[in-house]
Parts: C-alpha cells; structure tokens; sequence
C-alpha cells in the first residue's frame, strides 16, 4: 500500500539512506531489480500479484539477486509464514505495527549499522 510505503520511505530517510527505489507489488518489483540491482529488499508480506514470500523465492532463485538482502514486513507474524521465510532466505523479518527504531534495528541486523 502506498501508505506503508510512504513511511517506510520515510524512516530510511530519517536515518539517513537516500538511494530508495518502491514498487507497488512483487512483479513490478522484481522487474525493476532486474535492471536496477540493491543491497537490500525491504517487502510486504500482503501484496497484489505475488506475496513477499513469492518474491523473496524469485529473488533467491535468480543469480543476480540471489544475495540480496532481504526484510518481510507483516501484520501476519504467523510462525509458519515466518518459518517458510527463513527457509526461503529470508533474512529478517519485522511484525506491523512498528516504530521506527524497531525498523532500524531490522535493518542494522542484516546490512550492519546505518
């Protein structure tokens, strides 16, 4: 949702990260990544198309993204989407609602400290 994504955007700019791409759901997303490479995808779980799961899984399964970082975002912190997630690469994940110190913490533990 582009309000999700608007306060995300704005907590990475509040910690200080410019360089921020957002897509509104996983199609669009792995279409831009595949001309546009990041460090690190930060994901909804719910997205139109294709879930964060099914894109961390496309992401994984590419040889130039298989590396990348990668966060799921849900409101849905089920242990078995979670569990599916680590077995897939997820790297880390974080529960909605959040604060943004918890998002910066997500954050640092993955790309190391903002």
């Amino acid at each position: 949702m582009s309000t999700s994504r608007g306060l995300i955007t704005q907590a990475l700019d509040a910690f200080g990260v410019r360089n921020v791409s957002t897509a509104e759901n996983g199609v669009d997303a792995l279409k831009s990544l595949a001309t546009h490479p990041v460090h690190l995808v930060i994901s909804d779980y719910n997205m139109p198309e294709m879930d964060g799961l099914k894109l961390l899984h496309q992401l994984r399964s590419g040889p130039k993204t298989k590396g990348v970082g990668f966060i799921l975002i849900t409101g849905r912190a089920e242990q078995q989407i979670i569990d599916h997630g680590k077995k897939l690469g997820m790297n880390n994940y974080l529960k909605k609602p959040f604060e943004q110190a918890a998002l910066r913490n997500c954050i640092e533990a993955v790309v190391g400290r903002l």
